[in-house]
């Protein structure tokens, strides 16, 4: 059950004209009163005696109370309450009581005799709108501070109460909702998202991995954003407002959003955090990525996809055993990997990861302050990306595509878990939610080059597949039967075998690949594990011919040289589904 305060008003009949007419839509059925303050206020739904006008007279009685130079411009106090789509249909007689608990519990109505006159009327089956003068019958000002947390509080109770649908309490980091007028505006326009919504994706992926404010505000106006910069006296930006080219106010200007309306921490404040290093993680931060140093410029999207997969690997081994603040910036990181990755994807995976970034958007935003700094290797992965340019949904693109999906996808549950522990409701099911998009988009962008490696193991002679079946039954015992049975051996045999020929020792690489991550509860273990194999061996991830696998003891030339990264410790709570 979701309350909202709306933003107070000043027309009382105004507003009584809409929920009691036909809404924009002819949405609005039999709209009518089903509780007020007294519980006798006429109700011009279903009395054809009563008009719209008697029923705004006697809410703002109260005014009179005062002179006209003490009354309130803003007088008109509004608060809907929507259930769940799968919560049973209520009743008018609980939907007065949730009313009455409303203004109650937000100080509207306490229920000391001398609260504010409101009404509530129900015009859809799954909700209803409370109206109420901003005067108390003594002619003081109600105590309604907050009156959003206490709404939202008394509604987790009447849940329990009820049996409904339980949401997720919240904790003041979630971007602000779409008001009603704006989702009604981009219903009338055809648009999938509202305005909002589109420009707070745009620019976080304009966000990801940059390193300053030209090169931010230049990627906001590349994307087609209308800017407009607050610049004090001095010079000074202290802020910026963007625009879709489209969106239009009646007057036909543009309608401009505020960073720190689109999200918390889309403000330039917040957003000059990520490039700016405290003193005192200026060093760590340097030195959490010492193969930088080693690895050449990358040369384009695969190479790109394997040093964010790398990148990956030790943001999961801090959120896991890192302190808190530490592990928030990885988590606040990895969303910018995720929009990075749906900017720079092929097109039959990008819909889903799409999907995920905006997911997972809740997801990168707590209570708990990001220390900005130790993120340092993921926001230099989400600038590989982003740089690298879009990738080829096949060959090497797609293959690595494949491979940094699969590990998005343990960074998404990482992550999950993490908030789980912190009690974290909605950032959790945030992050699950990503994982659902990665784990769709995974199946999309691996199946081509899974299907060449399976192939490739199909090929070998028989005597090199019994060599490599006993190799697995030796490292992993209690897996081994049920991973020569999924669809998925073939390919990692084929991977175990381009290993061997590379110059490495499969069952070392296979132990270690096994070690880093729970792999029990995974529905394709082979396909985790070619992937494991495949980077931590520095093998082509999609080799298109046998003679495309390097020989032994060398590297394929710009693949970068093993890397000495630590393993983290399995995820146990939400654990990886393939």
């Amino acid at each position: 059950m979701i309350p909202r305060i709306h933003q107070q008003g000043s027309n009382t009949l105004g507003l009584l004209h809409y929920l009691y007419g036909k809404g924009t839509h002819e949405e609005h059925i039999d709209p009518h009163l089903v509780a007020s303050f007294d519980g006798m206020a006429p109700d011009p739904g279903r009395d054809p005696s009563v008009t719209k006008k008697d029923l705004q007279h006697l809410l703002d009685q109260p005014l009179s109370l005062l002179a006209a130079d003490q009354r309130p411009d803003k007088h008109v106090w509004h608060c809907s309450v929507r259930a769940a789509p799968d919560d049973p249909i209520l009743s008018d007689e609980q939907w007065a009581e949730i009313a009455r608990r409303m203004v109650a519990a937000t100080g509207i109505d306490p229920g000391d005799g001398a609260g504010c006159r409101w009404a509530a009327v129900r015009h859809a089956d799954d909700h209803i709108h409370i109206i109420a003068a901003l005067v108390r019958e003594d002619g003081r000002r109600p105590d309604h501070h907050r009156s959003g947390k206490r709404a939202q509080a008394e509604c987790r109770l009447i849940e329990k109460e009820l049996g409904l649908h339980q949401v997720a309490p919240g904790d003041g980091t979630a971007a602000k909702r779409a008001t009603s007028a704006e989702r009604h505006k981009a219903e009338r326009e055809g648009r999938d998202r509202t305005a909002r919504e589109e420009l707070r994706e745009t620019v976080r992926r304009a966000v990801a991995g940059v390193t300053g404010e030209e090169e931010f505000f230049d990627r906001l106006a590349a994307a087609g954003l209308l800017i407009r910069k607050r610049v004090a006296p001095s010079g000074d930006l202290l802020g910026y407002k963007v625009a879709l080219t489209d969106d239009r106010n009646k007057d036909g200007e543009p309608v401009f959003y505020a960073g720190s309306t689109l999200a918390p921490d889309l403000s330039l404040p917040r957003i000059r955090e990520r490039w700016t290093l405290p003193a005192e993680t200026a060093v760590s931060a340097h030195d959490s990525r010492p193969e930088q140093s080693v690895l050449p410029d990358v040369t384009g999207p695969a190479f790109a996809r394997r040093r964010a997969t790398a990148a990956t690997w030790q943001a999961l081994l801090i959120i896991d055993h890192g302190d808190d603040g530490t592990a928030a910036a990885q988590i606040a990181a990895a969303g910018e990997i995720l929009d990075a990755l749906a900017k720079t994807s092929a097109a039959h995976t990008r819909a889903e990861l799409r999907n995920a970034a905006f997911a997972f958007e809740r997801a990168s935003r707590s209570h708990i302050k990001a220390v900005r700094g130790h993120d340092r290797a993921l926001r230099q992965a989400a600038r590989d990306l982003v740089h690298s340019g879009p990738a080829l949904g096949r060959g090497e693109d797609g293959a690595t595509t494949a491979m940094l999906i699969d590990m998005a996808f343990f960074l998404a549950t990482a992550a999950a878990n993490w908030h789980a522990r912190k009690h974290h409701s909605q950032q959790a099911a945030a992050a699950q939610q990503a994982g659902e998009h990665l784990r769709a988009a995974y199946q999309a962008a691996a199946a081509h080059p899974m299907a060449v490696l399976r192939q490739r193991g199909h090929r070998l002679a028989p005597r090199v597949r019994q060599r490599h079946a006993g190799l697995l039954h030796q490292v992993l015992p209690e897996l081994a039967e049920r991973i020569r049975a999924e669809a998925g051996w073939p390919a990692l045999a084929a991977t175990l075998d381009d290993a061997r020929r590379a110059g490495h020792d499969p069952a070392a690489l296979l132990t270690e690949a096994a070690r880093r991550r729970e792999l029990d509860t995974a529905t394709s273990i082979s396909d985790v594990l070619v992937w494991r194999l495949r980077r931590s061996a520095h093998l082509p991830a999609l080799p298109e011919s046998p003679q495309d696998t390097p020989p032994r003891g060398s590297r394929r030339p710009g693949s970068p040289a093993p890397s000495n990264l630590p393993t983290p410790s399995a995820v146990t709570d939400f654990s990886h589904r393939r």
